[in-house]
């Protein structure tokens, strides 16, 4: 195993006093992305084990023997064999806890001087920004890495050209194998995306640079948190056992992921930039919020959830591109088709939503029946939906609004849960397409009318519905 910097000062001593390495001396660059420098000197091979951390990772792929990179690090030679020195373990989950209530500047300083240069910034060239100016704050040196997929906005290679000089820094760009992207592009075509899902691209594009570039790590820093997917993010830890990617050291339990925002709110992160006075992205004042490719990334529009602006023409999934896939559990696919959580019976483990007393909820039978009635008392409003839909918790604060309004005015605002064994149903019979959709049935017709648009505040709801009854 090759030899880098240790949390354990106790290895660096050992290690600085029985080879007095070189400090100029240059490890092996890989792409774009270079490895910690490690020192070499000649002769006999130097016997170093590391025991593993204590965490064991769910979903962590297994160990691959056709590495897309070579090792990330040169082999440590000595002219004597050295002492073998055991590095203590770090027990991850009680480093989580125990900062579980630590400010990010805390968390950043602590990720810092524990990894040193073994440890780098993902930078997606939106309000992650904040990141950058938390370790920009400790007055640590920090390197930052970031994906060019060949296909961001203009905006955005703009702001990294920003953010390097702002901080004085240079951004360590990962590139997708040109191969690779030749192939895809020459099969499929320049937006096969748009038909059969993001995975393929977002596989070429991102997650193998990515899998390059922190193979020559021991730990990341990302941008995650809980509130920006309910559905996937909500439990991330503010430090963990990487559960997907592999560290410099190879193998299960080798990377660190540091989230130093993660029981940060959005709000709160863009009072932070704003106090700061940090640069950002021109696209946020475009009503952008999340960004990602231009292809697949637009504004969201009021009441929609910020990541409804990605692969907005697929199905309300988890929307990952594959880079925290590990957020991800395999017991939280409910009916191969969502991020919520199944008992062995397939009922989901989500709380309902759109609780109100304003709210009427529809049984499958009640829903037939309305949908085949062609002479209605009163005109209703009902909202397609599945509890672990983020952009469905994303509008249930003006769809509660809404029918409280309605109250009393002769239109009924009704509920339907669409999912699971009901979503064949849904999109036969109710013209389902994602989560959520909304449909008006009018007093004199028995073909319900879909909501069109996808603001979903209430003024725009409640113009939908004036213009029907």
């Amino acid at each position: 195993m090759a030899l880098a910097v240790s949390s354990s000062s106790a290895l660096s001593a050992s290690i600085s006093s029985s080879l007095n390495a070189s400090s100029d001396l240059k490890g092996p660059q890989f792409g774009s992305f270079r490895p910690l420098d490690r020192p070499h000197v000649p002769s006999t091979a130097v016997n170093f084990s590391r025991r593993r951390c204590a965490v064991t990772p769910v979903n962590a792929e297994p160990k691959r023997s056709d590495s897309i990179v070579p090792l990330a690090a040169a082999t440590m030679v000595a002219s004597e064999v050295v002492e073998r020195v055991e590095v203590e373990e770090e027990d991850y989950e009680q480093l989580a806890k125990d900062l579980e209530n630590t400010s990010p500047l805390q968390i950043m300083d602590k990720a810092l001087e524990k990894f040193g240069d073994d440890i780098a910034i993902a930078f997606s060239g939106a309000e992650d920004v904040a990141l950058i100016e938390y370790a920009h704050l400790t007055g640590r040196p920090f390197r930052v890495f970031s994906l060019d997929t060949g296909r961001l906005n203009p905006e955005t290679y703009q702001f990294f050209d920003t953010v390097e000089k702002h901080y004085g820094i240079h951004i360590e760009y990962m590139f997708p194998d040109a191969v690779e992207v030749q192939g895809l592009v020459r099969n499929k075509g320049l937006f096969s995306f748009y038909e059969d899902g993001h995975q393929e691209c977002c596989r070429v594009r991102k997650v193998r640079p990515l899998r390059r570039a922190l193979k020559g790590l021991r730990a990341w820093i990302t941008g995650q948190r809980k509130d920006q997917s309910p559905g996937t993010r909500a439990e991330i830890p503010v430090v963990q056992v990487d559960p997907s990617f592999e560290g410099v050291d190879g193998g299960v339990g080798s990377l660190v992921k540091w989230n130093p925002v993660a029981n940060v709110e959005g709000r709160d992160i863009w009072n932070f930039l704003r106090t700061m006075n940090v640069p950002v992205n021109s696209l946020h004042s475009k009503g952008y919020i999340s960004i990602g490719c231009e292809p697949c990334t637009r504004a969201v529009l009021p009441g929609q959830h910020e990541r409804e602006g990605r692969w907005w023409w697929e199905d309300a999934k988890a929307k990952e591109c594959g880079l925290h896939k590990g957020n991800i559990k395999q017991e939280e696919v409910l009916n191969g088709n969502g991020n919520g959580a199944v008992h062995a019976n397939g009922t989901a483990t989500f709380a309902d939503i759109f609780n109100s007393e304003s709210l009427v909820t529809l049984s499958r039978t009640g829903i037939e029946n309305l949908a085949r009635l062609e002479n209605r008392r009163e005109p209703w409003l009902v909202v397609l939906y599945a509890p672990w839909c983020q952009f469905c918790q994303a509008m249930e604060g003006s769809y509660v609004e809404l029918a409280e309004k309605l109250a009393g005015s002769g239109v009924k605002v009704g509920k339907f849960q669409a999912d699971g064994e009901q979503k064949e149903f849904a999109q036969r019979e109710l013209q389902l397409g994602s989560f959520p959709t909304i449909l008006f049935f009018p007093k004199h017709s028995s073909r319900p009318i879909k909501y069109p648009s996808e603001k979903r505040d209430v003024d725009s709801l409640m113009a939908f519905v004036n213009a029907l009854r």
